[in-house]
């Protein structure tokens, strides 16, 4: 039965793929990363698509605020992530990096079907 709700789900569009989640100090990157990517043109654009190439990188988000991208990536040291740096500032249409070196994840999980429609709406704070 759970073999056909997948198979069902899969050919819905809703599960997209599956995947093996790795222990990054396991496979020898315990550096986990954020970089905020300024860029002289907003979100993702062709100048950037070898970004997609860097072996590092995990996630590629186009964001608001005072950023263009924020990448998520795993290294093996800060060796690697002055490397990577290095990398991601040769491309012509970056203009800075801020990277936020992670100490401690205390959660990590993929998106989690019909959770969030059950939460109700947090009150305000009061001023």
């Amino acid at each position: 039965a759970v073999h056909e709700r997948v198979k069902k789900l899969k050919a819905a569009g809703v599960i997209t793929g599956t995947a093996a989640l790795l222990d990054g100090p396991s496979i020898g990157r315990p550096l986990l990363v954020f970089v905020h990517v300024a860029t002289h043109s907003w979100g993702h654009s062709e100048a950037l698509d070898g970004l997609s190439e860097l072996p590092a990188l995990e996630e590629l988000h186009s964001v608001t605020g005072d950023t263009s991208m924020i990448l998520k990536v795993r290294l093996a040291n800060p060796a690697a992530l002055e490397s990577l740096l290095r990398q991601i500032n040769a491309f012509e249409s970056v203009i800075s990096t801020h990277t936020f070196v992670t100490l401690s994840t205390y959660l990590e999980r993929p998106v989690q079907a019909g959770v969030s429609e059950q939460w109700a709406d947090p009150p305000l704070p009061k001023e």
